[in-house]
């Protein structure tokens, strides 16, 4: 691309981390619209703002592999909690969980209540929810996957059984639309109870649709604990057998009896790369968070409640802490605080590492927004890795870092012309102090913005800078082509 005479933006005299995993180099980069229009010295070339990078890091927008921001698209289209870490792109619909296809009234079935709550936002089609992200975007971009959970609350009539022949030929209807409206792939969580009667076939029925289409199947196995081995083997032959690249949503070994198994999953999964598309994500935490389930609190060092419908008073206790002061066991206090949310402290810090480390890993926060308690990776996953994990760890060069939140998605999901800083690529860009890039969010303060991030532009257009929102919405609904 031949360099225009004038910019509109120019970030000057900065250290830039491109997102390919190569050595960071000095350079200027020059933005022209929604685009990066030359990366080299442009310190005599006129603009209409220059920012001053020097000592810092100007690197690609992050993209978040695995959220569940569908409905916060429309809650708060400045999307603050990702904004404030350098995301400039969100993957949504994990976990068999989407905003669409679904029109039922009142409240969905956990754990479709994590992001749909009593907000009246529905969308009988894939292809109207996304019109609706184009008529009303967000300062992010987004990337849509359609959830198998989602489909068969709609239209399973018994969602203890497999789902019957016409219910699974309704379903397929669904994925092929929401694949033409520009659905990326298809995910599910068939550790869910509405998911966890699907048979295998079942969700190669659904998955080859998307497959044919291009797309990819996403999934929060069956089992992330002891039967961790079947399930991995379950979601590769799913894969293969829809001719789907696979992704395999926040791996981890669960349960205090079941650490250190990611010892024995992961290679199962780089031998399965030689021959079949498998990627991963990691969020950088020892605790999860979903729905309150009575199974997650017995395999769990503590528990912590992120909220409850009858009583809101107690988002942020500690179960075992209620249980004793309402003088009754875990399991009724479980009961008692249903429908409800929960953090649950189930993994072990070596296994994160372990999975953090392995080859192509992609950063995912699995943030849930509506929380009234959220679990910190909300506002924290991407400076905790860069800050914790890079700087103060060792466990990743900065370089690599930046690899996984940038270029290695984009390519898993088909982002084109994201994840980098190269001339012609979306001007979708981050600027950080790599000496002061830290999470500030706890779980005892959730909601606190990180440190060391200085701006954050997307498409073209600011975002994020000097500590807060700008207000700007340049955000764009990322459909499959």
């Amino acid at each position: 691309m031949e360099n225009p005479e004038h910019f509109d933006v120019i970030f000057a005299n900065g250290t830039i981390i491109d997102g390919s995993g190569s050595p960071r180099f000095k350079a200027d980069v020059g933005i022209l619209g929604d685009r990066i229009a030359a990366v080299g010295d442009l310190s005599v070339a006129k603009t209409d703002k220059r920012v001053d990078a020097s000592s810092k890091i100007v690197a690609p927008g992050f993209i978040d592999a695995h959220t569940h921001d569908d409905r916060l698209l429309f809650a708060d289209p400045a999307m603050k909690a990702k904004s404030s870490q350098g995301v400039t792109t969100v993957i949504v619909g994990n976990c068999g969980v989407s905003l669409a296809p679904f029109s039922s009234p009142g409240r969905p079935k956990p754990p479709l209540d994590l992001i749909f709550g009593l907000d009246p936002v529905r969308f009988s089609s894939f292809g109207a929810f996304l019109d609706a992200v184009d008529h009303k975007p967000a300062a992010t971009n987004a990337a849509f996957l359609v959830g198998h959970q989602t489909l068969r609350i709609s239209e399973v009539s018994d969602l203890y059984q497999p789902a019957k022949h016409d219910e699974i030929v309704t379903m397929r209807a669904h994925v092929a639309e929401a694949m033409d409206a520009g659905a990326i792939g298809l995910s599910t969580g068939l550790f869910y109870p509405p998911a966890r009667a699907a048979s295998t076939d079942e969700v190669v029925a659904l998955t080859e649709i998307a497959g044919a289409a291009g797309g990819l199947y996403a999934t929060h196995l069956r089992d992330e604990g002891s039967k961790l081995l079947e399930s991995v083997r379950e979601a590769l032959e799913i894969g293969l057998r829809s001719n789907a690249p696979v992704v395999l949503s926040h791996h981890k070994a669960s349960g205090v009896a079941n650490h250190g198994r990611v010892k024995e999953s992961l290679p199962l999964i780089r031998e399965a790369r030689k021959t079949q598309k498998v990627a991963l994500d990691v969020y950088p935490y020892i605790a999860s968070s979903t729905v309150l389930l009575a199974e997650r609190v017995a395999d769990s060092a503590k528990v912590l409640i992120t909220w409850s419908e009858p009583m809101p008073e107690v988002a942020g206790r500690d179960l075992a802490e209620l249980a004793m002061e309402y003088q009754q066991t875990p399991e009724k206090m479980v009961d008692r605080l249903q429908p409800a949310g929960a953090i649950y402290f189930s993994m072990a810090e070596e296994d994160v590492q372990e999975v953090i480390s392995f080859e192509d890993a992609m950063i995912g926060s699995d943030g849930i927004p509506h929380d009234e308690k959220p679990h910190p990776r909300l506002w924290g996953t991407f400076p905790r890795v860069l800050g914790h994990y890079v700087r103060e760890v060792g466990l990743l060069s900065l370089e690599e870092a930046v690899r996984r939140m940038t270029s290695v998605p984009a390519t898993v999901f088909g982002l084109r012309e994201r994840g980098l800083i190269s001339e012609g690529s979306f001007a979708d860009i981050v600027i950080f102090d790599p000496e002061t890039i830290l999470d500030s969010a706890s779980f005892d303060q959730p909601t606190q913005p990180a440190q060391g991030i200085d701006a954050v532009m997307n498409n073209g257009t600011f975002i994020w800078w000097a500590g807060k929102p700008t207000g700007e919405c340049p955000g764009r609904a990322l459909r499959r082509v």
